[in-house]
């Protein structure tokens, strides 16, 4: 997949997935990856932004397999956020659906 595309909807799947659960970093890595093919160290400089954004909040959790893991919450601000993406996301996407659509039929 182009990477253009992953940059501009890789924020908006972070968003939509943590909504749904909090998570943490290597744990919404993995989640990502199973629809697209994404780079672990692209996600956090993403949640690092959108944590000083007050999209999210942070607390840790003991794990047994190493060291405390940073789980990420959604905060009303960040569903907020959230909502109008996918509102912009359905318009926007609907768009370029209708556009290729049109264009292909002149193939």
């Amino acid at each position: 997949m182009n990477v253009q595309f992953k940059k501009g909807v890789l924020e908006l799947c972070v968003l939509v997935l943590i909504s749904k659960k909090d998570q943490y970093g290597y744990e919404l890595a993995q989640n990502i990856s199973k629809r697209i093919d994404v780079a672990e160290g692209t996600l956090y400089p993403l949640l690092r932004r959108l944590t000083k954004e007050d999209y999210f909040t942070t607390y840790l959790v003991e794990s047994s397999e190493g060291p405390s893991r940073k789980y990420y919450t959604l905060t009303e601000k960040g569903r907020e956020y959230m909502v109008n993406l996918v509102d912009e996301w359905k318009q926007f996407s609907s768009g370029v659906n209708q556009l290729i659509e049109e264009g292909m039929k002149n193939e």
